[in-house]
This record gives structure tokens, sequence and C-alpha cells, in this order.
């Protein structure tokens, strides 16, 4: 009896080692955030600084390079959601679903809204541009001390992106 509670135990022991094993790092937490009057809604992976370069002209040593068009965010490529007709920016948008993608610039980021959702990371844009809704240049402000954590934050009339040493702010107003 003694023998197979010990074949039992080392089983068991063996099996946890390996659950623990097949287990992935963690990924960034999937935020959902909603502006107060619920018209957009954002949902997005948000990833941290950990000391690292965040934005910058090379990407060998920032996270992400200036000119590059970037999910905004980590893993899934965030996602937007209009409740109402907007203008994003000067653009007319319709209510619906939109991914969000961002080209970070040192002075300006280009903001797009695309119509292809489930995309991982932005690695397929070019496959997809043809399908943006929107494309706007809003500038950058630099941030007096640097933001740990990537935040999107929808408001009653715009959307702010702030992560490491810069924030930008996307004018959002509904329409009719």
């Amino acid at each position: 009896m003694k023998n197979l509670l010990a074949v039992f135990a080392f089983l068991f022991a063996t099996v946890s080692l390996v659950q623990a094993q097949d287990k992935k790092a963690p990924v960034s937490p999937k935020i959902t955030a909603e502006s107060p009057d619920k018209n957009i809604k954002v949902i997005y992976g948000q990833p941290s600084k950990k000391g690292r370069v965040v934005f910058g002209a090379d990407g060998s040593s920032s996270l992400e390079k200036y000119g590059k068009v970037w999910r905004t965010g980590a893993n899934e490529a965030t996602e937007v959601t209009f409740k109402s007709d907007v203008m994003f920016g000067d653009k007319m948008v319709k209510a619906g679903t939109y991914t969000l993608f961002t080209i970070p610039g040192e002075k300006e980021w280009s903001v797009i809204l695309n119509s292809t959702l489930g995309q991982w990371g932005a690695y397929d844009y070019e496959k997809i541009k043809g399908t943006d809704v929107a494309m706007i240049k809003v500038p950058v402000s630099m941030n007096k001390t640097p933001i740990e954590k990537l935040v999107i934050t929808p408001a009653n009339s715009s959307i702010a992106i702030a992560w490491d040493n810069m924030t930008i702010s996307v004018p959002v107003m509904k329409h009719g």
C-alpha cells in the first residue's frame, strides 16, 4: 500500500511540475475603459515600461520606433467602439468597432482607425491598410514624469493615450 501511495504522489508531483512549466509567461493585462457617457469603449493590452526606452528613432534601443505602425498596446491590437457616429478629429466615422493603430513620432503621431478586427499586433497592417477608415495627426505632449503602464483614457470628447514620456489626445465628438 505504501508503494502505491508513493507512486501516486510521484505521478501527482510530476504532472504538477509539467503543468507549471507549460504555463506561458504572463501577458500584459487586458484593460477595458469607457467614456463617462458610455459612447466610447476601448479594449487594449496594457504593457509596462519596466525600465525600458519606449519610443525612439532607433528600434533596437526602444520598444516602438518612430515612424513605424504600432498596435497601440500589447498582444491583440487595440479596439475602439463608438456607440454613435463621431467626428474622429476631422473625419466622420460611423458607429461601430475599429482597430486602433498609431504611428508614433517625436512631435506628432498619426492615429488610425481600421475596420479589420481581430489583429494580433500590427504585423499584418500593410495587408489591411486598405481598410483604414480614418487617419489623423495629433501633437505630442511630453510628460514631466514617465508613465510606467500604457493608459488609454476615453473621455466624452477625446481619447488620451499616455505612456513613458509621451501623451497624445485625439478629439472625438458625437456627430448628429
